[in-house]
């Protein structure tokens, strides 16, 4: 029979970066019992986003971020909305590039990842935040 859970992750970050929420995704889908399903992930903010990407090499995120910080820099004189900071803008920027939502097929009682992906939630202010993430689980 289907079924579905909602739960909601809570994720205290220190500032720009990238932290991995895959374990914690990980033991809501073994918790679940789910054989099957899908896992749809959706961030509750507009300066941050979720993203699947290599947990091997910690260089893959560093690269990443230096990319995004050449395509949308802090402080640039083009951008109006600094409310909070030179890294307001910025941070919408680099969401608006991501996404701040990512569905996960569940088989055989577990996330689909590849042997070198995990799920982050990737922090675009330079300020500590705590960040908001509803996990919906859908399957049997």
């Amino acid at each position: 029979m289907l079924r579905q859970i909602l739960h909601e992750l809570t994720v205290a970050t220190r500032g720009r970066g990238f932290y991995e929420i895959t374990r914690e995704v990980a033991k809501l889908v073994d918790r679940s019992g789910f054989q099957s399903g899908l896992a749809t992930l959706h961030l509750l903010h507009t300066s941050a986003s979720l993203l699947i990407q290599e947990n091997a090499d910690p260089e893959v995120r560093r690269d990443l971020e230096r990319f995004f910080s050449r395509l949308a820099p802090d402080g640039d004189s083009l951008f109006r909305h600094t409310a909070e900071g030179d890294d307001d803008m910025p941070a919408h920027i680099r969401t608006a590039l991501t996404a701040v939502n990512l569905s996960i097929p569940i088989a055989s009682g577990g996330l689909t990842l590849g042997t070198w992906q995990g799920i982050y939630l990737w922090e675009h202010r330079t300020a500590p935040h705590t960040r908001r993430v509803t996990l919906h689980l859908f399957g049997e």
